[in-house]
């Protein structure tokens, strides 16, 4: 028997390839808006926790903003809505964007509670020594730091590959993307659905394994 009442293990097999060539730009836009989003959501975690309220102030509303709008409208302010304005970007360059600036909200509220949970006498004890604030920050505090964000960084990451397959609706040829051509040629888009669905997993799972190792590795220090 070569298929389920709901799912055509000979139709997912002939399009498996098709699919699979979406792959490698999911990876892309989760990996490079996940490196970005890295980047500023330290900047910003450190710009939230600062004395300033120049600083604290457009890092929160910059945070708030971001987790309170859908990440859909987000894409579609940049890919259809800033053209209107005479700033364009190709779909994939909205993507990764979008997918950069979300993220890092989200990536600087777990900096800004692994910073805080590192201890203030270990800043005091390092100025003491006359290391300064940025040796202090990367030299000890960052380090410890690194080890408690480890698995909320990586919830996000695996949100941001699932998150990526929103790309399709500005016309990204992602995995998603893929997908619903191959259910609209072969007219049964659940099997096609099932069949990204299986293809999600073990590229989740894999990253999974990842967090667990990198958990591993910095316990040793503890």
């Amino acid at each position: 028997m070569n298929s389920l009442a709901f799912f055509d293990f000979k139709l997912a097999i002939e399009n498996l390839p098709f699919i699979l060539t979406g792959l490698p730009m999911t990876i892309y836009i989760s990996f490079i808006s996940m490196g970005i989003g890295m980047v500023l959501g330290l900047l910003i975690a450190l710009a939230r926790q600062a004395s300033s309220k120049l600083l604290r102030w457009p890092a929160r509303i910059y945070i708030s903003f971001m987790r309170g709008t859908p990440m859909i409208v987000f894409l579609f302010i940049i890919y259809f809505g800033l053209p209107s304005v005479n700033i364009e970007f190709t779909a994939f360059q909205s993507a990764i964007i979008g997918y950069s600036l979300n993220s890092a909200a989200y990536i600087a509220e777990v900096n800004r509670s692994a910073l805080s949970s590192v201890d203030n006498g270990q800043w005091e004890a390092s100025m003491s020594l006359g290391l300064g604030y940025r040796k202090t920050l990367l030299g000890i505090v960052l380090p410890q730091a690194t080890r408690i964000a480890i698995p909320p960084l990586t919830n996000i990451f695996l949100d941001l590959v699932k998150a990526s397959s929103l790309a399709a609706v500005i016309t990204v040829p992602e995995l998603f993307q893929k997908t619903q051509i191959a259910g609209g040629r072969t007219f049964d888009t659940l099997t096609m659905y099932i069949l990204v669905a299986l293809i999600y997993w073990p590229l989740c799972s894999l990253i999974a394994y990842v967090q667990e190792r990198l958990e591993k590795y910095f316990n040793r220090f503890v």
